[in-house]
């Protein structure tokens, strides 16, 4: 998508998808979406036909192998991009339906986060890692905290602007708290808690998602990939601690209970501590 050095098209995209409301996280998914598709080909999008696109997202889920939820992402990347951008009458392309059982993510385990944040190289990313597991945030929302965000006398962390725009409040661990303040003293953080490369902006959530990555690979763990295994690990730990699900929605300010509903199916440990109310009555045994 490159057009003497700027691409006008991605250009309109992005703009699209600003206008729109998507998410940032969303913004760069779906742009690796088009990107995808551009470098496959190695032509202008423009220059496509439905039963090219058809092909290559044949080539996703058969050469490749992606999980659907990957794939389903491109294909509605495409739409958005073919429909609204170009303004294509008609898109004839698509994927199979998820068929089966969902599959569930691999929890991070308590051991497993211990782990991975003794791996952590510098203080900041030891800081941003922390920060997203002790309170359970959206790698869009931790990369956009700002140092006012920390109410540190409440021991709350404000998410502003979260998804479907709505702030919210969630908790500050005393040892997240500890940390931040070593990472004040060391980086005196301007604007945003965590700056990027010219600390004018927050830091990207791609540079969020690399700096999880690589702390994972040095503490070993093969599992939980993305930075947002964290934020599942948080949910999931804390129903293993006995929290009740109703507290842990507001946590990770999710607007529909079913959503957060959805992690118990992972907290093993809890299931397996749950006594039958039968074993809690006094009966006189039998003789």
């Amino acid at each position: 998508m490159k057009n003497d050095g700027k691409s006008v098209l991605r250009t309109r995209f992005c703009n699209h998808m600003v206008l729109r409301g998507l998410a940032e996280s969303t913004q760069e998914e779906y742009l690796r979406g088009v990107v995808g598709l551009v470098r496959y080909y190695r032509r202008s999008p423009e220059q496509l036909i439905n039963a090219e696109i058809q092909a290559y997202l044949l080539y996703l889920i058969q050469d490749r192998k992606l999980a659907w939820s990957s794939c389903n992402v491109a294909c509605a990347a495409l739409r958005v991009f073919y429909r609204d951008v170009l303004g294509w009458d008609e898109t004839r392309f698509s994927i199979p339906p998820r068929v089966g059982q969902t599959r569930r993510p691999q929890v991070l385990s308590l051991q497993e986060v211990q782990r991975l944040l003794e791996a952590a190289g510098p203080l900041r990313d030891r800081a941003l890692l922390m920060t997203t597991y002790s309170a359970g945030l959206r790698v869009s929302e931790v990369v956009r905290l700002k140092p006012t965000d920390i109410e540190s006398d409440r021991m709350l962390i404000r998410v502003q602007q979260a998804k479907g725009s709505k702030d919210r409040y969630t908790m500050l661990a005393e040892r997240a708290l500890t940390e931040l303040r070593q990472y004040w003293r060391a980086y005196h953080p301007g604007q945003w808690l965590f700056a990027g490369g010219d600390r004018t902006g927050p830091i990207s959530i791609s540079a969020a998602q690399r700096i999880y990555t690589k702390t994972r690979t040095a503490a070993g763990i093969s599992h939980g990939r993305g930075i947002h295994s964290l934020r599942h690990a948080f949910a999931t730990h804390l129903l293993e601690a006995g929290v009740d699900v109703m507290t842990i929605r507001q946590w990770m300010g999710h607007s529909s209970l079913r959503t957060t509903a959805g992690y118990l199916h992972v907290s093993a440990e809890r299931r397996a501590s749950v006594r039958s109310p039968l074993d809690t009555l006094s009966l006189p045994s039998l003789s």
